[in-house]
């Protein structure tokens, strides 16, 4: 139990009321009550005393809370959300693995049974130190570019983590990329797609080249709300739960388009943002030929099917 005034609660991006959601969801009359939960699990799993719970953010069925311990500000991540625990169990242990391959993530802390992400009670929770650092700033072409590089880094440490299939099932055979869009292009979901534009990128797969494109395990939601910068330099990368296989140029191009989403008013990056995170990219990692060929149809679909509206300069 803590003593602390009640902490902050809020929806992460969705419009709804907290305090309803915070009780619908997950079964708490209030924030006090919510806050002595987290200070109790903590307390006794991790064995971490809690002095405050400053804010409660909901997203989905999922919440984080921000907390001052005897160890420093910590964040503590929990679901109820069933059939996710032994995927997030999966993603405890990798980004467990991705921080001793050296790169910028946030590592679960073990519980006192060693545990990265305890069940209890219908619930599967996690702690993390908190990260100082901002979300990355589109308008830093700094920051971009280091954000281009560690997507790099990331996708070579993804392409050999030993347990990849437990994170996320390999897919059957993913059907050919220029199906896909193809696929997509006479789909509803392009319906909003003016003829012109739609014409413009058929026109564009007429000339990709053929040849391999691996496909391998990727972070798949990298963008600004889940970057955090400390300067010009990457502190960390969070938020693995949509991980999954597909060719490393795919999540690239739409990393690329996505970059400057956070939780609300998204809206497109420039070309320049385009460049500057591909120019990042290719100071760890070349393209090869055959994904260079891609990299413009593949910016255009993904621009086209992550907005209704754009400036036709962007496609």
């Amino acid at each position: 139990m803590t003593n602390s005034p009640a902490p902050v609660l809020e929806m992460l991006w969705e419009p709804h009321d907290p305090l309803h959601a915070l009780a619908g969801r997950f079964g708490f009359s209030d924030e006090k009550s919510a806050a002595d939960w987290v200070a109790a699990t903590l307390h006794e799993h991790w064995g971490v005393r809690v002095g405050a719970c400053e804010r409660i953010v909901i997203s989905d069925h999922n919440a984080l809370a921000w907390v001052d311990t005897s160890s420093g500000r910590l964040l503590a991540k929990w679901s109820v959300v069933p059939w996710l625990f032994g995927r997030l169990a999966e993603i405890a242990r990798l980004t467990q693995w991705l921080h001793g391959q050296g790169l910028p993530v946030s590592v679960p802390l073990p519980a006192l049974d060693g545990r990265l992400q305890v069940e209890i009670d219908n619930v599967s929770m996690s702690l993390q130190r908190e990260i100082e650092g901002e979300l990355l700033d589109t308008d830093d072409a700094a920051q971009v570019r280091a954000a281009g590089a560690v997507l790099a880094r990331l996708q070579d440490a993804l392409a050999v983590y030993p347990d990849a299939d437990r994170v996320a099932a390999p897919a059957d055979p993913l059907p050919p990329l220029r199906s896909r869009i193809t696929g997509w292009l006479d789909s509803d979901a392009a319906a909003h797609v003016p003829e012109e534009a739609g014409a413009a990128l058929r026109r564009l797969l007429t000339y990709v080249p053929s040849g391999e494109l691996p496909v391998e395990l990727g972070h798949h939601d990298y963008r600004s709300a889940n970057v955090l910068c400390a300067g010009t330099e990457v502190a960390a990368v969070i938020d693995f739960e949509e991980a999954r296989f597909d060719h490393r140029v795919v999540e690239l191009a739409r990393s690329a388009v996505l970059l400057g989403t956070r939780f609300h008013d998204w809206g497109p990056v420039s070309r320049e943002v385009h460049a500057e995170f591909l120019a990042g990219y290719q100071s760890v990692r070349r393209l090869t030929p055959v994904e260079a060929g891609w990299w413009d149809v593949l910016v255009r679909w993904h621009t086209l099917a992550s907005f209704d509206r754009v400036n036709d300069a962007l496609i």
